[in-house]
């Protein structure tokens, strides 16, 4: 099975090695037929500590890295 990724923006970068990205999605509400808009928030793994506040990136599934890291930064979108 393929692993998942996903894109966003980081939102905090204050962990050791550990980045905290938003991911925003969009869908149709099934009564109002309104667009709503709602994000979650991952932690995911960043060995160099490449990434700041504010940059786009992608994350992508893998194994457990600790309690609450199970994504891993694979590159920064352009």
């Amino acid at each position: 099975m393929p692993k998942r990724i996903l894109q966003g923006v980081v939102v905090s970068d204050k962990g050791d090695k550990t980045v905290v990205v938003r991911i925003e999605r969009t869908y149709l509400h099934p009564l109002l037929r309104k667009t709503v808009r709602r994000s979650k928030r991952y932690h995911a793994h960043d060995e160099k500590n490449t990434f700041k506040v504010g940059d786009r990136v992608q994350i992508q599934e893998c194994p457990p890295k600790s309690k609450l890291k199970r994504w891993e930064v694979v590159a920064a979108e352009a």
